[in-house]
């Protein structure tokens, strides 16, 4: 769909150029080149997740200048910024701050050199590679002119910056620390991400489900090693943990429903060290992916059941039944509310054009955004939504079937951050001026 609708010259032009000149654009373009300042500041010194402690002073110290009431070291190192300005609901905006473990190829002037040592214990490279550093920096862009235009809004301003996102922890650990109760609970959540798929200064939206609930899962099945030449006298569980992964296929093919998409996924097999010998273990490793609660606990229920079922067709004893871990916190699905989305993007296809502003498919990739809307269900309106990347250039490309683009988490990423940053800025401004929108005789 997407390729047919963004091949057109027309259609990409689109991106480049404005629908109308506006004065809030005219505002993003001032602040431009001090936000790409920032952007290459922040994408040159990326920090591991739990670890963005020189991150997060940073951008305190501009939101504190900026009249914020601001408070660090929430849920470990996330910062929470207030701006109270009269009667009116409460719109929270976030931006995530963490980088990833991967060494950057991109040759920018302004890559990452920086490492830093993850929780597996292995100095790694560090990166930006799936655009947190436009986040942060629209979000900096937004706190700015919405500080500069308290007397267009009137409510409450809560702008967070979220740790630890690609472990799929920051946003409880926030909510853990009191985000809710410590300050003024959202009536409207915000955010975007950036995309590696669409092109750049596109918006992209999923109304309901838009990103999956995230399980891993690890299985460790114990055999009776012994010689490789005499497996009569063992019980191997390479053919045991075969059997598990081949039934785990019939958990989506047969057993979920075909209009309820799930993904379970073999990401490692790992047994044995030598030719001939049968090992006394195995160990699976496992992602699992669905969108309502109801589904995830039948994969999960499915996978123990299944597990145990096959040790017990192999003839394993009792005391060695395959043990299931399933890891915890998880990532919950990202849903957001449909009527709230609507509007939103109503108000962004009359400021961008229909062309900029696109219905795009669900995906089963993972945010930890979703935790917002979970903790207050009843009474909370969330939305998270795309803004495209790639380079306009790099996406005719693509379109032509003369390269490949890279993907977010990519060392090769490299958006045109100019276009996501200004997109992203003007519409999270917007979209906040319009909820927080005086009301008549107020």
């Amino acid at each position: 769909m997407f390729k047919k609708i963004l091949a057109t010259g027309a259609a990409l032009a689109a991106f480049s150029s404005p629908v109308q000149a506006n004065e809030l654009r005219e505002a993003v373009t001032g602040d431009m080149p001090e936000l790409m300042e920032l952007y290459r500041d922040l994408h040159a010194n990326p920090e591991l997740s739990f670890q963005e402690v020189e991150t997060a002073a940073k951008l305190a110290k501009r939101v504190r200048a900026l009249g914020f009431e601001v408070t660090e070291q929430v849920g470990q190192t996330g910062v929470v910024a207030v701006m109270r300005n009269g009667e009116g609901p409460t719109v929270m905006l976030r931006a995530d701050m963490d980088g990833l473990p991967v060494i950057e190829q991109t040759g920018l002037p302004y890559a990452s050199k920086r490492t830093a040592i993850p929780a597996s214990g292995v100095e790694t490279g560090v990166m930006h590679a799936c655009g947190h550093d436009t986040h942060m920096t629209a979000w900096i862009g937004a706190a700015q002119l919405l500080s500069e235009r308290k007397d267009e809004w009137s409510g409450t301003l809560v702008m967070i910056l979220q740790p630890a996102e690609e472990l799929g922890e920051g946003a409880l650990a926030m909510l853990e620390d009191g985000l809710f109760e410590r300050f003024p609970k959202p009536d409207y959540v915000l955010g975007f991400h950036d995309a590696a798929q669409f092109p750049a200064g596109m918006i992209g939206y999923s109304p309901g489900f838009a990103l999956a609930n995230v399980d891993s899962v690890d299985i460790t099945i114990p055999g009776i090693g012994g010689h490789g030449a005499y497996p009569h006298t063992t019980k191997d569980p390479v053919v045991l943990g075969s059997a598990i992964v081949m039934k785990l296929q019939t958990l989506v093919s047969r057993e979920s429903s075909p209009l309820d998409p799930a993904v379970v996924t073999v990401g490692s097999f790992r047994a044995g060290a030598k030719h001939n010998i049968i090992s006394d273990e195995a160990k699976l490793q496992i992602t699992v992916r669905s969108y309502t609660d109801e589904s995830r606990q039948l994969l999960l229920d499915g996978i123990a059941r299944i597990a145990k079922g096959e040790a017990i067709a192999a003839g394993m004893p009792d005391d060695k039944m395959p043990t299931v871990t399933v890891q915890d916190p998880y990532t919950p699905a990202t849903y957001n509310s449909p009527e709230f989305t609507e509007d939103v993007m109503a108000g962004f296809r009359e400021r961008f054009g229909d062309k900029r502003v696109m219905k795009v498919p669900s995906v089963m990739g993972g945010e930890d955004f979703g935790q917002f809307l979970r903790a207050d269900p009843d009474n909370i309106k969330s939305l998270i939504f795309w803004v495209g990347g790639v380079p306009a250039e790099d996406f005719a490309k693509a379109q032509a079937g003369e390269a490949d683009l890279p993907s977010l988490h990519s060392p090769f990423w490299a958006p045109d951050a100019e276009k996501i940053v200004s997109t992203a800025t003007e519409a999270m401004t917007a979209a906040t001026l319009d909820i927080l929108a005086p009301q008549a005789g107020s």
